[in-house]
């Protein structure tokens, strides 16, 4: 029975842990999916994007834990630093860089959004330095919650437990009903499927695309904020978050939102239950199962295959 009880709460752990890992992982590849699906073009700075978004919420709550805030406003310190990094840096990258390389070779796009991807990594250590930097405020404030599992309990923070699932979810949600139902998602999609025929329609496409891209950074950042109460900012976490991300999109099926969850979850719970129990397996897993569902599926779970205009 000991064993039994033992192993199950290894098995509830599991679960929990894979299921906020997934919600952190999807928050950054659902905005690489989607500025993919509109400008066909894949930002390797997305976890520049990630990281900064990071770092911005850290240094916003540990200024205003420092003026004495109560712990609460780190909440809503989370939303407004990634809402401020997407505003700030996305305009800017679309215009200036990305937006030049639309209609070049995917090899030249990827040669030059690394180059950015480095150029901001080195910004982070001119600015945050090479020591962690922790804001662990929300966290502790909301404390840990009892979870039933079985004839077993554990306990697990409620951050990890309702935050970030549910905001992942409350994501998935919104961009779902506005590609569908509103009037700039289905301008989106149109610029998505054809973006010729989209400005034959009237439909300007430098707008959608830009709005599409600052979306997407910002996602990218409060990604990244979530995770800032979580884990230990330290340079180079936007380089293993954008790797796996790209795992996702692969996984998925590039340009699919919904799909992006799915393939999100399938990742996060495989090295989740690969961490308790085969630890040397932990990095392996995810590329593991994109390996794996790309051998039968090389479009993606949810991916189809397209015809390519010559």
């Amino acid at each position: 029975m000991a064993w039994l009880s033992e192993n199950g709460i290894l098995v509830g752990l599991a679960l929990l842990d894979g299921l906020s890992y997934a919600a952190a992982v999807f928050m950054v590849a659902v905005g690489l999916n989607l500025v993919f699906g509109v400008l066909r073009v894949l930002n390797v700075a997305h976890g520049s994007l990630y990281a900064i978004g990071g770092y911005a919420a850290a240094s916003i709550g540990l200024f205003a834990a420092s003026l004495g805030a109560p712990p609460w406003l780190g909440l809503p310190i989370l939303l407004a630093a990634a809402v401020l990094v997407g505003v700030a840096l996305g305009p800017v990258i679309e215009r200036l860089l990305l937006r030049r390389m639309q209609d070049r070779e995917p090899v030249l796009q990827l040669l030059v959004t690394f180059a950015l991807f480095m150029i901001l990594e080195d910004l982070q250590k001119l600015v945050w330095g090479v020591q962690p930097v922790v804001f662990d405020a929300p966290l502790k404030w909301l404390g840990t919650v009892d979870v039933p599992f079985g004839t077993d309990v554990i306990p697990f923070t409620a951050y990890q437990l309702y935050v970030l699932p549910g905001v992942a979810l409350a994501t998935l949600a919104i961009l779902a009903y506005v590609l569908r139902y509103t009037l700039t998602g289905r301008m989106v999609v149109a610029v998505t499927v054809d973006r010729e025929a989209a400005r034959a329609m009237g439909i300007d496409a430098a707008k959608v695309t830009m709005l599409t891209f600052t979306v997407g950074a910002a996602l990218a950042a409060l990604g990244g904020a979530l995770a800032a109460p979580t884990v230990s900012l330290v340079p180079g976490v936007g380089a293993s978050t954008i790797v796996l991300s790209f795992a996702v999109v692969a996984t998925a099926g590039l340009g699919q939102i919904e799909g992006a969850a799915v393939a999100a979850l399938l990742i996060g719970l495989g090295r989740s239950f690969a961490v308790y129990v085969a630890p040397e397996f932990e990095v392996v897993v995810p590329y593991a199962i994109m390996v794996a569902v790309l051998l039968f599926r090389p479009q993606g779970l949810f991916g189809v295959a397209e015809t390519r205009r010559i």
